[in-house]
């Protein structure tokens, strides 16, 4: 049996409506957004009475998702917002732009904030990573050449 395809990446944050509008304004659609909560839950995630508020967020080409999940129980356990990059099991996201400037220019009204600085790697791409809210990492690369 091969794998099928990657179906989504989970990210945990404390402001559902933030991370919501931050990845509409990168491009991603909201798919829906429910709760789950319940005995089934808890037996795939090892959190028993967990109730966990999830916002799935849909690439533009309909291949892949983002889930967003805020916990409302348990409580939170850990805080990796602030790890540098090279922290391990660190989560960064990377996304394929047409327009790096003008991504850039509209992630930046939602809070997010140039990593270091945006370069060139040879004649294929102009990259960058920015955080996004809660200190969430993304790359931004749009192919040039």
């Amino acid at each position: 049996m091969a794998l099928q395809r990657m179906d989504n990446v989970g990210i945990v944050v404390e402001s559902l409506d933030a991370a919501v509008a931050f990845f509409e304004e990168l491009g991603l659609e909201l798919e829906g957004r429910f709760t789950i909560e319940g005995d089934w839950s808890g037996r795939v995630t090892g959190l028993r009475d967990q109730r966990v508020e999830v916002a799935m967020m849909r690439m533009p080409d309909g291949h892949g998702r983002i889930e967003l999940s805020r916990f409302l129980a348990p409580p939170l356990v850990a805080d990796h917002r602030n790890a540098p990059v090279n922290a391990l099991g660190y989560l960064r996201v990377m996304f394929a732009v047409d327009d790096l400037d003008d991504t850039l220019a509209r992630l930046q009204a939602h809070g997010a904030e140039l990593v270091d600085e945006v370069v060139q790697y040879e004649d294929v791409y102009r990259l960058c990573y920015i955080r996004g809210p809660e200190g969430i990492l993304i790359g931004l690369a749009e192919q040039i050449g």
